[in-house]
């Protein structure tokens, strides 16, 4: 019986593992050792160069505008995103008074949040470039129907403000999916706590800080990963909404977009896949480092 058992667990799992082996792991280990090589993308023999494509990064100014980029929009990104998100979603909870029964209507607010998840993020860009128009954009516009001329910019286009109009339409498209999640988080902490809470005299950020947030720290942590993630990406966005792409000056340069123009622009296959391999190894160490400190924190308070 427990060798029959074993036998169907093996042909249940083996098919499953070497679909993950041929589709995941292989392509992981194939861009591995062309970042080893000077490959051009064209069919022959690349020539090995160890780690030279390595050692290129470090003097490659546009990557390291690009790495200084991405570094502003993890500091950024994530926690706007996350305060804003948590703030949303407690709101949408103190129309009750034991801090939990959501306010008249929060199933529609909740669904006005989310709207932007339902697009993709190339659209998501195309709509906020016609928002930025310095022209004839609704941003500019807005300002000038209140007599605030002065403030109008041209928001993609000067160096300052090119980076943080970017970031501001990731959070843009990311809040909404958060505050969702954050408002599924408290759903689920027991009522009993939030009437103890009410019952002690806390106020509603005394409630927020003592109760809500310790409960659902591991959501949150969740997301950071998630949107650290996003923000060491930020192609899509920046290919569209930018002016070059990745300008003006570097302002918006990502390593997914000089991956993409080495590799596909230039020919530098090699060159870009150690990009590609740099940024794997950053992700993934963001993922590590997130995870190790919540397992720290849930250590800490058993």
């Amino acid at each position: 019986m427990k060798h029959g058992r074993l036998r169907f667990l093996v042909g249940a799992l083996l098919p499953a593992l070497v679909l993950h082996v041929v589709f995941v792991l292989s392509p992981y280990g194939q861009a591995f050792y062309l970042s080893l090589t000077d490959w051009t993308g064209v069919a022959g023999e690349a020539r090995f160069v160890g780690a030279g494509n390595y050692a290129r990064l470090g003097g490659d100014s546009l990557f390291l505008d690009a790495v200084r980029n991405n570094a502003v929009m993890l500091a950024a990104v994530p926690l706007v995103t996350i305060a804003l998100g948590l703030f949303l979603a407690s709101m949408l909870h103190l129309g009750g008074r034991d801090g939990r029964r959501g306010i008249a209507g929060a199933g529609g607010y909740q669904i006005v949040y989310f709207f932007p998840q339902l697009l993709s993020l190339v659209v998501v860009a195309v709509l906020w470039q016609f928002v930025y128009n310095p022209t004839n954009g609704l941003l500019n516009g807005a300002l000038r129907a209140v007599g605030l001329d002065g403030l109008t910019r041209s928001w993609l286009a000067e160096p300052a403000l090119a980076l943080p109009a970017v970031m501001a339409v990731l959070i843009w498209s990311s809040v909404g999916f958060y505050m969702v999640l954050f408002s599924a988080a408290i759903d689920a902490i027991p009522k009993e706590l939030f009437e103890a809470a009410l019952l002690d005299g806390a106020s509603g950020w005394a409630t927020f800080r003592s109760v809500t947030l310790p409960l659902v720290r591991d959501t949150v942590q969740v997301a950071f990963v998630y949107l650290g993630i996003a923000a060491l990406d930020g192609f899509a966005v920046v290919q569209v909404m930018s002016v070059g792409p990745g300008g003006p000056d570097g302002a918006t340069e990502v390593i997914g977009l000089s991956l993409y123009r080495n590799a596909f622009t230039y020919g530098k296959f090699g060159y870009a896949s150690a990009m590609g391999v740099a940024l794997f190894f950053a992700t993934l160490t963001l993922a590590l480092l997130a995870l190790r400190a919540g397992r720290k924190e849930r250590v800490e308070l058993a």
